[in-house]
């Protein structure tokens, strides 16, 4: 590929991550994920629920994936910067550690 089609290739995706940020809240499914239901089938309910109401060892700055107080606009906001963190981490990572001279 030549350094053009890369660079498009490179925007593309960009542009079809950002796309799913934006959509993965509205279709995101409201039941608990293969972890939550795999626990829920091992660990006792009274259990689960000491474990929930736990806070976590570690904090992050966007619990469950959102906001707190925007709603649905919270969520795609986080969601989004999560992304293009993870994106510019990544080309950073790549430049460090790009092997051409």
């Amino acid at each position: 590929m030549s350094g053009k089609s890369n660079i498009k290739f490179l925007y593309v995706g960009i542009v079809i991550a950002l796309l799913l940020s934006i959509l993965a809240p509205f279709l995101a499914s409201p039941d608990p994920d293969g972890l939550e239901s795999a626990a829920a089938g091992v660990i006792e309910e009274s259990k689960m629920s000491k474990l929930e109401e736990s806070d976590p060892v570690v904090g992050s700055p966007m619990p469950d994936y959102s906001i707190e107080g925007l709603g649905k606009s919270g969520e795609v906001v986080a969601i989004a910067v999560g992304t293009l963190a993870v994106l510019i981490i990544s080309l950073g990572l790549g430049k460090v550690f790009n092997k051409k001279a």
